[in-house]
């Protein structure tokens, strides 16, 4: 069969997979360079014997088949937790096969993110101001110093559960608008800073909660924005800026999330629109180029190997360009979305080359590793279609 990557996800309601696109089309970039992709889950996993009943797909008939499979040399982590129950699934996962090797990783929650690059010089001239939420007080003393601030779950994605406050003039009353948990836009609300706790009572603030400096993210149309940049390990294990792409949130949002209803747009686009010259655009580009090798080697140099990151990033009226974000496991859907098929490609193909590129060097260490090994035919099984498992 050759070489195997294992794609680790996690099964929504229904027993549906979130991004069963991506992986049929990182399944077909995987056979014309040689790898077997297939996906599975926790549940998928027997473990007498230690086995894999995976989904993999049949590019001939257009579906997904089941087959039992041995444990693969390295596995591609999806997954995405969406409650407390996939949570405690993936960790006994983890805590009970500690000897996978892994292409991608979990880091840290925006604060232990936010703290870490805080160290890097490099780095802090382009982050937020950014506190850990404990009690009104705190808030009402950061909101004297910041205009706009934003309130984001330590853990959230997809624009879910983030809260913007804005100052009214006279400096007593702020301007509350977010989305909720279930990504829905909540409606504009004046409310005073004693206000505020009250109005996201039983959303866990004290625990959960960041608050930051808020970057001015209007266009003219009054649409906030902001620039999703994908970085990853090429196959010689380098990092590349594989592209960078505007995303333009829907009206009456606080956030541009393409899961949330943006809208995609090319970044040299989007900046010659606000700035106009092509030397602005250029240096603003090159900025945010070099900030995002930064973030990844500096992450890395922290957690260890992985092979990608989803780098948000805003750039205010001046042209400074600031971070605002980290996703490990970001989309690249951005790309497609700008039309720009050649980045989104590349940025399919990137992990699985960066795969080959550890077995390589796994094997010129002549490390011990385990064969791979196909369960016989006879115990194959089950034919899906390409959109249910």
């Amino acid at each position: 069969m050759g070489i195997q990557l294992g794609v680790l996800a996690m099964y929504m309601p229904g027993k549906k997979l979130e991004e069963l696109s991506f992986y049929r089309k990182l399944s077909v970039c995987g056979q014309k360079l040689g790898v077997d992709v297939f996906v599975f889950t926790p549940d998928d996993v027997d473990d007498n014997p230690s086995r894999i009943h995976a989904l993999a797909y049949n590019q001939a008939t257009r579906s997904w088949t089941r087959r039992w499979v041995g444990f693969p040399p390295i596995v591609y982590d999806r997954c995405r937790y969406h409650g407390a129950d996939n949570y405690r699934k993936i960790t006994r996962f983890r805590q009970k096969y500690t000897k996978l090797r892994y292409l991608s990783r979990p880091l840290a929650n925006k604060w232990t993110i936010h703290r870490l690059l805080s160290e890097n010089e490099n780095i802090t001239p382009h982050l937020p101001s950014t506190i850990h939420y404990r009690n009104r007080k705190q808030l009402e003393q950061f909101l004297k110093k910041h205009p706009i601030v934003y309130m984001k779950p330590k853990s959230g994605t997809g624009g879910r559960g983030i809260v913007r406050l804005q100052r009214l003039p006279g400096g007593r009353s702020y301007l509350m608008q977010g989305r909720d948990a279930e990504r829905r836009i909540l409606p504009a609300n004046k409310v005073t800073a004693a206000q505020i706790p009250a109005r996201l009572a039983g959303w866990g603030l004290q625990s959960k909660y960041i608050v930051q400096q808020g970057i001015p993210l209007e266009l003219k149309d009054g649409r906030v924005h902001d620039f999703r940049m994908l970085v990853q390990k090429d196959g010689q294990g380098k990092w590349q800026v594989t592209g960078c792409a505007g995303r333009i949130g829907p009206p009456f949002s606080v956030t541009s999330n393409l899961h949330g209803g943006g809208t995609a747009i090319s970044m040299e686009s989007l900046l010659k629109s606000r700035f106009g010259t092509e030397e602005k655009v250029k240096s603003i580009q090159e900025t945010a180029y070099t900030l995002g090798l930064h973030i990844a080697q500096h992450l890395e140099a922290k957690f260890g190997t992985f092979c990608e990151a989803g780098i948000d990033l805003a750039v205010d009226p001046s042209g400074h360009v600031w971070l605002l974000e980290v996703n490990p496991k970001p989309s690249r859907d951005v790309f497609r979305r700008t039309g720009d098929l050649q980045t989104y490609r590349r940025a399919i193909r990137r992990p699985i080359e960066f795969a080959l590129h550890l077995l390589q060097q796994r094997a010129a260490t002549k490390a011990n590793t385990k064969p791979f090994e196909l369960v016989p035919q006879s115990q194959q099984s089950e034919s899906h279609q390409d959109q249910s498992v």
